[in-house]
């Protein structure tokens, strides 16, 4: 057994399960967690201290007091059909008004929009009328049949997060903590004089866990409850008068309610960024990063650490943006859910350590009779190892209520095993880097400051929608190649950079994943059309390039051999349907998923490589174009047999297939990563079941070997 590494979450009158859990865990660190304490016995333990500290939240008596300073975000009422000339829309409706609170302090008129959603007008203020004791607006002047909505600014009066704990603990008549808005003066002043004094009271701290630092992620309640919306990377709860002011004055126009709203978007990272949100994401980092820095600097002068954690109220502080450096930051820590969210965290620059916060969450939504946790933490730990092995977190821990895992013995010894084969890991391999063939990048509108964050919704989370694209970054956290993320404006103003062997671009037509509009560039669609031509790799999945223009819908049609049917085609015959039954990418498929799939995706010529026909479509193939290739993959769910089929598309698609065979494994179940800094290399069984697979050195010789379940085999060169 080894210790270090591991942080223990802990509460009130748990002493000695506490010391034993340190001691069987090898934990260097003890946290509370929302809706925990720390007693002053506990904090006495020989471990480091961490203290959740919450900058805009769980100071009600202040916030109380000052309620005009209650964090806000702009709202979007139901679309309302107008029968006659007068319509009235009772804007709360659907929303949960123990979170909203509709801002009447602050001019309706000024700042709120009523807009025809039929023409896409602004309905003049003048004719229209706020009832604020009915919360509604009456619409003068309507035309009859078209659709209206109120974009209306509001408070959000519980924190959202703290609302989710909460209402999954049954916290009862706990105070709802209030946000407040730093950028507030009152606010301002409170955080800071709080965080001094707080500073000095809490002596046996050593890490202050920031959660995070102002504004939280948009999130917003139905009146059942519910969560009505939720964006993880949502900028819509920074919002104020006050920002609105202060942006007017720093970029010289002054924004919308429909900068915020967008059509009822809400700029969900889905659609493409506009010149405006972009403006505006740029306004509020930079606001968050020096008040943040102040708060850091504090921290470091009393002596302690900083960390942050990568979720809640993390809004400005991405930490792959610009100014993340600037804040200061010891650390971060966030929730892994898998090797996408893994890589998410290990690969943050700037910082001294990253730290993952590993599932299940010690809550009674997990830990109650007849439930086993413990499938959930191995296959948390499973996933997430994979891509630990290509870059080590520096810790690992756990939060909730420690005294709900107590109760089930077989899940802490599990835990223990995980503690022990983490730091072996870490130990090995932390500054090592390890080896690769290729170098893959990920095209997208968000670029490098959304790294490893594509095709989210609710921070890793599986939605329909979403799996079969996830799934490719889920692959390729552990997966033997460079990754890195680029933009379309990167490769406008740029080009392609040198270094790259394969660009994927993956998701449905008309989001910021697939491209939407970007594909109307005329620069952008012949940089990369030229840069394939030269030799370059090109994987498109789902429906890559697509826009419906100059009579194709995928722009990049001609690189990758098919286009999708819309119907404009189906009087010209499509002849080509025959299929290579044996081919390089295959060879270790067995059957096909491709999750949601795409339908009517069709072969252009005789050219295209079909691997895939079924159902009358093309779903996976392949196509020559000049001296580099395309290859089409209708949907990539993650699954062992799906990471094969991308690792090989990859050698594929850069015409590398005679370096697949060094360095690498037959059986897909198992993977090798080599470390030539240290002149060793590791044999993963990334299941539960023991696995004989064949290897490859560097040369290509072949070795046989037999892999207990879940086990990783070290050998030197």
């Amino acid at each position: 057994m080894t210790k270090g590494r591991l942080t223990l979450p802990s509460e009130t009158n748990f002493l000695e399960e506490t010391k034993e859990l340190i001691e069987r865990w090898g934990a260097d660190a003890i946290r509370d967690s929302d809706g925990t304490k720390l007693d002053e016995q506990i904090k006495s333990l020989p471990a480091k201290i961490y203290t959740t500290y919450f900058v805009a939240r769980a100071h009600n008596e202040f916030a109380e007091k000052h309620p005009e300073e209650t964090q806000q975000l702009y709202l979007l009422s139901d679309r309302i059909t107008a029968v006659n000339s007068s319509v009235t829309i009772s804007f709360m409706k659907g929303f949960l008004k123990e979170q909203i609170k509709p801002d009447y302090q602050n001019d309706a008129k000024k700042w709120w929009e009523v807009i025809d959603r039929t023409s896409g007008e602004v309905v003049p203020t003048t004719d229209w009328e706020l009832e604020k004791a009915n919360d509604q607006v009456i619409i003068h002047q309507a035309k009859a049949f078209h659709e209206y909505t109120v974009s209306f600014l509001a408070y959000m009066v519980w924190d959202p997060t703290q609302m989710y704990n909460h209402i999954t603990n049954d916290w009862g008549d706990k105070a709802h903590d209030i946000p407040f808005d730093v950028r507030q003066p009152y606010s301002n002043h409170h955080m800071k004089t709080y965080l001094k004094q707080w500073l000095k009271d809490n002596p046996d701290t050593d890490v202050v866990r920031f959660t995070t630092f102002y504004y939280h992620f948009t999130l917003f309640f139905n009146d059942q409850r519910k969560e009505k919306f939720v964006d993880w990377f949502g900028y819509g709860g920074t919002v104020s008068v006050r920002a609105l002011n202060d942006f007017e004055a720093e970029k010289g126009y002054r924004l919308r309610p429909e900068d915020f709203i967008d059509e009822g978007y809400y700029n969900s990272t889905f659609r493409n960024p506009t010149a405006a949100y972009l403006d505006y994401i740029d306004f509020i980092q930079a606001f968050v990063a020096k008040e943040a820095k102040e708060l850091v600097d504090m921290v470091h002068a009393s002596g302690k650490e900083a960390m942050m954690f990568l979720g809640d109220n993390w809004i400005g502080t991405e930490p792959y943006g610009k100014l993340f450096e600037s804040i200061g930051l010891d650390a971060v820590v966030g929730s892994v859910g898998g090797g996408a969210t893994l890589r998410m965290l290990a690969d943050i620059p700037h910082v001294r350590y990253t730290e993952g916060r590993f599932l299940p969450y010690f809550f009674p939504d997990t830990f109650h009779e007849g439930n086993n946790p413990n499938i959930e933490a191995n296959e948390n730990w499973l996933t997430a190892r994979r891509a630990i092995m290509r870059k080590p977190i520096d810790r690992i821990g756990y939060g909730g209520y420690l005294s709900l895992a107590y109760k089930f013995p077989y899940f802490v010894d599990y835990i223990a095993e995980v503690a022990d084969e983490f730091r072996d890991i870490h130990d090995k391999i932390k500054d090592v880097k390890p080896h690769t063939v290729l170098k893959v990048a990920i095209l997208n509108a968000w670029g490098a400051l959304r790294s490893w964050q594509t095709h989210m919704v609710a921070h890793a989370l599986w939605y329909k929608q979403i799996y079969s694209y996830q799934g490719i970054l889920e692959s390729l956290s552990g997966m033997p190649v460079e990754v890195s993320f680029i933009s379309f404006d990167d490769i406008i103003a740029s080009g392609v950079p040198a270094d790259i062997d394969v660009i994927i671009n993956a998701g449905d037509a008309e989001t910021a994943f697939s491209g939407g509009d970007y594909w109307e560039n005329t620069e952008l669609v012949t940089t990369i059309r030229k840069w394939v031509y030269e030799g370059g790799g090109f994987i498109g999945v789902g429906e890559p390039s697509a826009i419906h223009k100059n009579g194709q819908f995928f722009q990049l049609a001609q690189v990758l051999g098919v286009d999708k049917e819309l119907g404009f085609t189906l009087s010209t015959d499509k002849y080509f349907t025959e299929v290579k039954t044996e081919h390089f990418i295959t060879q270790d498929t067995k059957a096909f998923d491709f999750g949601e799939g795409m339908k009517n995706v069709y072969a252009l010529n005789a050219d295209t490589e079909i691997i895939e026909y079924s159902n009358g479509e093309v779903h996976l193939s392949s196509h020559d174009y000049g001296e580099g290739r395309g290859v089409y993959i209708a949907g990539l769910p993650y699954s062992i047999e799906n990471s094969r089929l991308l690792y090989r598309s990859l050698y594929y698609a850069a015409r590398k297939e005679e370096a697949f065979e060094k360095w690498n494994t037959t059986n897909p179940a198992c993977e090798l990563n080599y470390y030539p800094e240290i002149e060793k290399f590791a044999l993963v069984n990334n299941t539960m079941d023991s696995q004989e697979t064949v290897y490859f050195d560097g040369q290509g010789n072949r070795f046989e070997v037999t892999l207990e379940p879940s086990e990783i085999r070290w050998e030197e060169i």
